[in-house]
């Protein structure tokens, strides 16, 4: 269903509170149908995100290690590696 929420288990270094809630907020989006917000739906989602985030970071600390990792970066870590690659040039 969510094909372009990257895998966060076995990440090194672990994942961030900030790609765990980017992770959330991808599930919410597209469960929920809400691409932008309003003050009508705004409330509910966030709450959604609070949750998922919240649970997410329990289920990533709770697993076992991976035994490989996984096989590409969370979005938010594909920035900063792009960032320190331009950087190096």
């Amino acid at each position: 269903m969510c094909r372009n929420i990257t895998t966060l288990r076995g990440l090194e270094p672990a994942a961030t509170p900030e790609e765990i809630e980017a992770a959330a907020r991808q599930f919410v989006r597209k469960i929920s149908g809400v691409q932008s917000l309003t003050p009508a739906t705004e409330p509910a989602f966030e709450q959604a995100v609070r949750e998922i985030t919240r649970s997410a970071t329990t289920l990533l600390t709770e697993l076992p290690p991976r035994r490989t990792p996984p096989k590409t970066d969370p979005p938010l870590r594909r920035l900063t590696t792009a960032t320190r690659e331009k950087d190096a040039v």
